[in-house]
């Protein structure tokens, strides 16, 4: 089972259980709201941990109170906070020409694995943050090796209103296409480089490639990339997308990542796609199959 629409009464729900129970922790509270709701896996776990991820928006956002935290918050999926390892910040101020070729690094493990983290939980305004589901990360380095970008790619979200209309999307196809989208959830320049068009050309090199390392990796294609521009919260204006050839369709509700809520809780971003296939739209929609190869979608 998927996250429950999060109606008045539910929202309701969740402060009686909090204003009944004085003495429960955060943890306890977010596996009665699942009890309640009957938020569980097909083999009956309770899906707990989504649950605190949803009780701790809206605590962010001022709509409940939770208790205090009994230990630091942790990104699911992490045992521990990203290291912070010591890096050159020596300025890189040039032309696109003098950096390149440039490269694309897949990052899975060792020591790249800790110095991505570490860059974008340092540069990044969301830190590392969450990693669920399927994901992928990169990192755009120079002809010399040195980091220049890093991008990570994870879960579309579940419910985005503008978006689903731009495709063509009704909830059961929805449910069954979502897998073909990744949402860009981590784009940062590392901050001492200043390179005219850096931003566009990294996003350019990951999606000329990115679907055939999905596939290697999980096993399926991509038809799509979407990301979430924050327009009124950070005033970011989506430039190097647009410059990309991203195409903006829409905007968010502020309802969150996975929708639910009935009114805006947090700042509303554009939202922008790219298409990683011809006939993107029609075959996300189920209109038309598509072939995959190991070099090409058709």
């Amino acid at each position: 089972m998927r996250r429950p629409a999060l109606t008045r009464e539910r929202i309701e729900e969740i402060k009686q259980v909090i204003a009944e129970n004085p003495d429960m922790t955060r943890t306890q509270i977010s596996r009665r709201i699942c009890e309640l709701w009957g938020w569980q896996s097909p083999t009956n776990v309770l899906k707990d941990i989504s649950a605190r991820d949803m009780l701790r928006e809206l605590d962010k956002a001022g709509t409940i109170t939770l208790p205090p935290s009994l230990k630091p918050s942790r990104a699911k999926g992490l045992r521990k906070p990203p290291v912070h390892i010591a890096h050159d910040t020596s300025p890189i101020e040039c032309t696109l020409a003098e950096l390149s070729p440039l490269s694309v690094e897949i990052v899975e493990k060792g020591a790249s694995l800790v110095e991505f983290k570490s860059l974008i939980d340092q540069y990044h305004y969301l830190r590392y943050g969450l990693k669920v589901g399927e994901s992928m990360g990169y990192t755009v380095r120079s002809s010399a090796g040195a980091p220049l970008a890093c991008l990570l790619f994870g879960s579309a979200a579940w419910s985005c209103a503008d978006r689903d209309r731009h495709i063509g999307w009704d909830k059961a196809r929805r449910a069954e296409a979502l897998h073909l989208m990744t949402n860009n959830v981590r784009f940062a320049v590392l901050p001492w480089v200043h390179v005219s068009c850096l931003a566009s050309k990294a996003l350019s090199l990951v999606a000329r490639r990115i679907s055939s390392d999905w596939q290697a990796k999980y096993g399926h294609p991509l038809l799509a990339l979407e990301t979430f521009v924050d327009v009124e919260g950070r005033g970011f204006t989506g430039a190097c997308y647009n410059a990309a050839g991203w195409r903006r369709v829409g905007m968010t509700t502020g309802r969150g990542r996975d929708g639910g809520h009935h009114g805006a809780i947090l700042p509303r971003k554009d939202i922008y796609m790219y298409p990683l296939a011809r006939r993107h739209l029609e075959k996300l929609r189920g209109d038309v199959p598509f072939r995959w190869t190991p070099t090409h979608m058709q």
